[in-house]
């Protein structure tokens, strides 16, 4: 029989081993070398991305070395083998890398588990034109309320989008899809990137198709505690509870709304996938379903911050029921590194005794990347499937 010392002699012996492998796996270099051949040799050329390396979309943060000939590099440091999704700029989002038509390109991608170098070349860079009037832009009728306060929370502005016939159907009343970051939803002039999700565009067809019912849609600005909020923690419950405790209210009683539970829905992506997963698990009696795009459910390991929603479900008492969620995910950069977590989430949920199709469903994309072109995309089927059996009357 093996001896008690003896297994704990082999045991430090291989924690060792494994340690001293650690230390010698050889580090990853990531030389990016950009060409834009009409540019100015003079010109500061930025690199933002979706990891600390490059300045988490930060355009103005990670400064490239002109290195003359119309020619820039950078050279990072991953931690790991991973996706990366990045673009260039020239220190802003009203200045990045561009198509011939003017339209910004999209992000580049790159899987990388070993040292390599990646060339790039630039034709055509934006040229500011998005300063652009909001409702220029939209498809519909739009109301702004600004910079609403929550307790614990910056304020922040929030945008109701009507149905076509709201202001001609006096008696009606509306189900209501709120939505997290809002600047990002109607309107490419506010969004982030430069690309929204065409929300707008998106209902107002599928309403006029007799698609999905009439419905009210309120988009909810993030701010620049976007992670915090939208996470497990002191600044999410803050969150949530501006979104249950004032501004629910404030939406039924300034708009016609159905406001009971069946007829109210969360919604968003990556964090903002998260934080609607949330508002359905803590507060079930407010909402009856989720859309969940792209959801980061555990938080990737080159983040800052960290979380672990996977883990809020497993320890919580109780599951929600009579509940619908809508889970999605692309197979491209980011959305790589987020599907191990959305893998483990359904495990619980399946474990806790939630069903496909009737509880739950998952749509996946393997083309498709972590952004808000891709979501625009997929949400149409977003709404079919959380939209299509809603009650007829609501409560």
């Amino acid at each position: 029989m093996i001896s008690t010392m003896k297994i704990i002699f082999a045991l430090l012996f291989l924690s060792l081993c494994l340690a001293a492998g650690a230390q010698n796996e050889p580090e990853i270099r990531v030389s990016f070398i950009l060409m834009s051949p009409d540019l100015p040799n003079s010109s500061t050329v930025f690199i933002t991305g979706g990891i600390p390396q490059l300045g988490l979309w930060d355009p103005g943060k990670v400064r490239m070395e002109s290195r003359g000939d119309h020619t820039w590099g950078k050279e990072i440091v991953p931690k790991r083998p991973m996706s990366i999704e990045y673009k260039y700029t020239l220190g802003s989002w009203q200045h990045e890398g561009a198509q011939a038509t003017g339209a910004p390109l999209s992000n580049f991608v790159i899987h990388v588990s070993s040292s390599t170098t990646i060339k790039d070349t630039i034709l055509f860079w934006t040229k500011g034109n998005r300063q652009r009037v909001n409702q220029g832009q939209i498809t519909g009728t739009v109301r702004y309320h600004r910079s609403m306060k929550g307790e614990n929370i910056a304020a922040r502005d929030v945008i109701v989008w009507l149905p076509p016939n709201y202001e001609s159907a006096a008696n009606e009343r509306y189900p209501v899809i709120y939505m997290h970051d809002g600047q990002n939803i109607f309107d490419p002039a506010t969004s982030s990137f430069g690309v929204d999700w065409a929300i707008d565009e998106t209902v107002d067809a599928l309403i006029k198709k007799k698609s999905i019912p009439p419905v009210i849609v309120v988009g909810i600005y993030n701010t620049p505690d976007r992670l915090h909020e939208y996470t497990p923690g002191e600044k999410g419950t803050a969150y949530m509870d501006f979104v249950v405790r004032k501004l629910k209210p404030f939406i039924d009683s300034t708009y016609r709304t159905k406001p009971g539970r069946e007829q109210t829905i969360v919604g968003g992506s990556s964090a903002g996938g998260n934080i609607s997963f949330m508002l359905l698990w803590k507060h079930p009696d407010i909402f009856s379903r989720a859309i969940c795009m792209s959801p980061a459910f555990r938080a990737p390991d080159f983040l800052p911050v960290s979380w672990d929603l996977v883990k809020v479900v497993q320890s919580s008492n109780g599951n929600p029921r009579n509940v619908f969620i809508y889970l999605d995910n692309g197979g491209v950069g980011l959305e790589r590194e987020l599907q191990p977590g959305i893998d483990e989430m359904l495990t619980v949920l399946k474990g806790r005794g939630y069903k496909a199709e009737s509880d739950f469903v998952l749509i996946l994309d393997a083309n498709a990347k972590h952004s808000e072109a891709d979501w625009a995309q997929r949400f149409p089927k977003a709404l079919l499937l959380v939209l299509g059996n809603l009650p007829p009357k609501g409560e």
